[in-house]
């Protein structure tokens, strides 16, 4: 099983922000997203700080886009999954799947 030590929980939250959202995954998109999901107001800062490491991890890939086309568009950090980051996600998958049927299996009928 791929994994990356000392992946938190943000991090794996961040991280599937970042493959659930594709060509809208920016910094505040993402931050959006995971405050919804996690049902906390996460600070940009947080969100910023967690896509650096997970980039540090080799995890997600940045690239700065052209901007946007409007009066005064600003350029945004754009984000992707890389494929370690692809692989990671599919282990956390399979564990999660793992412990549930665990779990489903040890319950008293």
């Amino acid at each position: 099983m791929t994994s990356t030590p000392g992946l938190g929980k943000l991090e794996l939250a961040v991280l599937m922000a970042v493959a659930r959202l594709g060509d809208e995954a920016y910094g505040l998109g993402i931050r959006h997203d995971v405050s919804i999901r996690r049902k906390h107001d996460y600070s940009v800062g947080a969100i910023y700080t967690t896509l650096g490491q997970l980039e540090r991890k080799g995890l997600v890939k940045s690239w700065t886009t052209d901007p946007l086309p409007v009066r005064g568009g600003r350029s945004r950090r754009q984000y992707e999954v890389s494929a370690h980051g692809q692989r990671v996600l599919r282990a956390a998958g399979q564990l999660a799947a793992q412990l549930q049927d665990l779990v489903l299996r040890t319950r008293p009928a």
